[in-house]
């Protein structure tokens, strides 16, 4: 990540527009210091971030003035009332949920487990050499399975470079989320059985048998319906919030920054 050059009052060097939020300037140096939460590869992305939150910060702070709500003397219980007060936010309907549910049947579903033996041959990423050996030696060790002419647990306990070779290779029961993604992606699809091509990672190349594989199941609505609720509920309060604070922006106005609004509230 690039490191944030910075001058001797610890502001970026590189000059920027001002940034006002009506008649209010947001000083240089509040927005060097946002940026610290705003990590990012060049220097001007970071520093747009930071400017952006704080104009929203400071949209928010003026409505709350509007709404004479200065005696609450934290910022963010302010903030917080503000969004209370202004934003009208409908519970979903019973009928959006039931939509939502029939539309998404992959997502409302037990995970897949499966029990699974591997052999690892292990390479470092950037060892070319020794990742084409393994390779071989992979494709040797496979035939040999694949023909008959050797155990699995035995070739395990032999060659792999895992600490499951002393339990013939088995890495017991996985689902989705337990292993790496380049390992998971592959053998999450098998059917159960020795997987006839090698599986290659940044370990190594796997030979990899599925002892058992148990595929999951849709679950039922009524189990699901408060986890679609609430999705609902937080998808519609982030589209009322972009709205709300694309109003204010107008009617406030705002130089110096695009305020390009996505789909979570800028707030830190």
């Amino acid at each position: 990540m690039q490191i944030i050059p910075v001058g001797e009052a610890g502001k970026p060097r590189n000059q920027f527009p001002p940034v006002y939020v009506g008649d209010t300037l947001i000083h240089e140096d509040d927005i060097a210091r946002e940026m610290q939460h705003h990590p990012a590869e060049e220097l001007a992305e970071a520093w747009h971030e930071a400017a952006k939150s704080l104009v929203i910060r400071e949209l928010l702070l003026q409505q709350a003035s509007r709404l004479n709500l200065d005696n609450i003397e934290d910022e963010e219980d302010r903030i917080a009332r503000v969004l209370e007060l202004e934003l009208n936010v409908p519970d979903p309907e019973e009928q959006d949920c039931e939509r939502f549910y029939a539309a998404n049947p992959g997502r409302f579903c037990s995970p897949t487990i499966m029990a699974v033996s591997h052999i690892l041959l292990a390479a470092a990423p950037d060892d070319i050499e020794e990742r084409m050996r393994q390779e071989e030696a992979g494709r040797q060790l496979l035939t040999a399975l694949l023909d008959g002419r050797s155990q699995f647990n035995q070739l395990a306990k032999q060659y792999s470079a895992c600490e499951s070779r002393h339990q013939g290779g088995s890495l017991g029961q996985i689902s989705k989320g337990q292993t790496v993604e380049e390992f998971e992606r592959p053998v999450l699809s098998l059917t159960e059985g020795l997987n006839p091509e090698l599986i290659e990672t940044r370990y190594g190349w796997h030979i990899v048998r599925v002892d058992q594989r148990i595929d999951g199941e849709q679950l039922p609505y009524e189990h699901v319906k408060p986890q679609i609720r609430q999705y609902l509920s937080e998808s519609v309060t982030r589209r009322a919030f972009r709205q709300y604070l694309q109003v204010l922006a107008v009617e406030t106005g705002i130089e110096g920054v695009d305020l390009e609004l996505p789909d979570s509230p800028l707030m830190q």
